[in-house]
C-alpha cells in the first residue's frame, strides 16, 4: 500500500523564487488528501503531474493566507473542468463563509457539494477514518488558532503463504477469513490454523504534520513515536527572538522536537524567505536530529 507525502509547497509568508507557500499532497492507498492549499497550489499540481481531480479532501491547518489562499483558485478550476463528485474540507469555521463570500461576488455556483467539517482547535480529535487511515488533529500554539494533522494508517489483513494453502489444497473460499486471522474448523474435523498460513501485515505508519507553532510540549503526545514528522523550521537559531514573537520554530527546536518524541524520520519546511539557499537549516538541525531531511517541492516522501 502507498503512503507517501509529495511537497508542493515549502515556503512561509511569501513566496520565493523555486518556493511556494505551504501545501502537500499525501497519497494513502491511492486516496488523495491535500493538506493546506498555499497560493499557486493547482500550479504546482500541474508542474509535478498530480492530478487535482483525485483530491477527495482538503486539510487546512489555520486561516493565515499562505496556508488557504490557493483554495479558492483550486475549486473554481476543479469547477471549470466538470467536478461533480463532493469535496471534504476539514478546515476553520470562517473557511466556509471566506469560500461562499468569494463565490458570490463572482457569481459561480460550484456544480459539485463542498461539504465543511469544522475543526475544534483546542482539543486533539479523531477527525476521520475510512478503511485505510485514521486522522487526528494535532492541537498547535501559533498566534491564532491553529492544528496540525496526524495520519496514521489502519491496520491491514493477515498476508496469506500463498504456496502452502496451495500445496494444501485449501478451497478459496476460506482465503478471507485466514486474512482475517480467523482460525478454521473444518466439517472433516481439520483445524486449519490461521498462524500455519499466513503472515503478519506490516506495523501502521504515521505522519505527522506541525505547520505553524512555537515549540511547545503540550502537543509533544500527539506525536509521539511518528515514522515521519514534518515541522516547520522558518528560521535559524539565531533568529530565536524573531520565532518566538511570530510563533514560529526554528529549525534547532524542530530537530529537538523530533529527538523528545522519538520520529523515526524529521521532515523540516516552511522556510523564510530570507534564506535563498536551505543547506545551513539542513545541517543545523542534523546537529540534533541526523535524520532530517528538506522538504523540497516535487520530491515525493516515503512514510
Amino acid at each position: 500500500m502507498k503512503f507517501e507525502v509529495t511537497i508542493l509547497g515549502s515556503s512561509s509568508a511569501t513566496p520565493v523564487y523555486n518556493r511556494n507557500p505551504t501545501a502537500q499532497l499525501l497519497n494513502c492507498n491511492e486516496k488523495f488528501y491535500l493538506i493546506d492549499c498555499g497560493e499557486g497550489t493547482q500550479q504546482q499540481l500541474i508542474k509535478f503531474g498530480l492530478k487535482a481531480s483525485k483530491i477527495d479532501y482538503v486539510f487546512i491547518s489555520h486561516l493565515h493566507g499562505d496556508h488557504y489562499f490557493g483554495l479558492i483558485g483550486l475549486l473554481s478550476s476543479m469547477h471549470l473542468n466538470g467536478r461533480i463528485k463532493p469535496m471534504h474540507i476539514f478546515a476553520p469555521k470562517a473557511i466556509q463563509e471566506i469560500l461562499e463570500l468569494q463565490f458570490k461576488h463572482s457569481d459561480t455556483t460550484l456544480r459539485y457539494e463542498l461539504i465543511y467539517y469544522v475543526i475544534d482547535p483546542t482539543q486533539p480529535a479523531v477527525i476521520f477514518q475510512n478503511n485505510d487511515v485514521t486522522i487526528e488533529t494535532i492541537v498547535l500554539n501559533h498566534r491564532i488558532p491553529c492544528t496540525g494533522f496526524k495520519f496514521t494508517e489502519k491496520k491491514r489483513l493477515r498476508k496469506l503463504i500463498v504456496e502452502k494453502l496451495e500445496k494444501d489444497n485449501i478451497p478459496l473460499e476460506l482465503y478471507p477469513l485466514l486474512k482475517r486471522g480467523v482460525d478454521l474448523d473444518l466439517p472433516n474435523g481439520t483445524i486449519l490454523k490461521n498462524i500455519e498460513y499466513t503472515t503478519d501485515s506490516a506495523q501502521p505508519k504515521s505522519y505527522a504534520y506541525c505547520s505553524d507553532t512555537l515549540m511547545d510540549e503540550r502537543y509533544f503526545d500527539s506525536i509521539k513515536d511518528c515514522d515521519t514528522l514534518y515541522h516547520e523550521a522558518t528560521f535559524l537559531h539565531e533568529m530565536l527572538e524573531r520565532a518566538n514573537e511570530t510563533h514560529h520554530t526554528t529549525a534547532l527546536q524542530a530537530a529537538q522536537v523530533a529527538k523528545i518524541v522519538n520520529a523515526k524520520k524529521l521532515l523540516i519546511g516552511h522556510f523564510s524567505s530570507r534564506y535563498k539557499t536551505l543547506h545551513e537549516l539542513l545541517e543545523e538541525a542534523k546537529t540534533v536530529f541526523e535524520n532530517t531531511e528538506l522538504a523540497i517541492e516535487g520530491i515525493t516522501y516515503q512514510i
